[in-house]
């Protein structure tokens, strides 16, 4: 079948003159094997949803680019897939390192300047941030404990700003909803 009559081919060169329906079609197409296929490289069907979607994102965006000389769009849309669900393992494996290494230290050492009235609670926010699914802990981290910008949680996690934003809203949502209101940590 030549590029002029693959119906996904034709999707992608409507997708880089900006159609969106166009987008919607390819994910209504691809999106079932692509989110097997992320979440069985992942292990998670969360992370593997948040990866179609930066998948398809990065296709909308690099439609253009696409060339049917090279392979199908369906080869092209997994081989993206892949190479972003290896990226993200690499920065898994990375934190894990990171967190284990921090952990080793805090066990180390004493906080001798921590207000004990202040312990019940952050137990209680540590527990629920262990709730949340592992982008979203990880996005909120950045941001409320390292201080980094969405831009910058964006370069360091390897993920567009507007991802960095989404993942942030949706733990904010979570937490709020198990917090309640500002200021109260009931129902924990």
């Amino acid at each position: 079948m030549s590029a002029s009559t693959d119906p996904d081919a034709l999707l992608v060169a409507a997708m880089a003159a900006g159609d969106r329906v166009a987008l919607a079609r390819l994910y209504d197409a691809h999106a079932g094997p692509m989110l097997a296929l992320g979440a069985r490289m992942l292990g998670s069907e969360h992370e593997a949803e948040d990866l179609v979607h930066d998948v398809l994102i990065e296709a909308w965006r690099g439609a253009s680019t696409y060339d049917p000389i090279r392979g199908t769009v369906r080869t092209w849309l997994s081989m993206r897939l892949r190479s972003r669900a290896l990226d993200r393992l690499r920065i898994r494996a990375r934190s894990l390192l990171v967190e284990s290494t921090d952990e080793s230290r805090a066990q180390a050492t004493t906080v001798l300047d921590e207000d004990p009235a202040l312990s019940p609670d952050r137990h209680r926010l540590h527990r629920v941030l262990a709730t949340l699914p592992e982008a979203q802990r990880v996005v909120l981290e950045l941001g409320y404990f390292e201080g980094l910008s969405s831009s910058e949680i964006s370069e360091r996690v390897q993920v567009p700003i507007g991802t960095v934003k989404s993942r942030v809203a949706a733990a904010l949502s979570h937490l709020r909803a198990i917090f309640g209101s500002p200021g109260r940590m009931g129902g924990v």
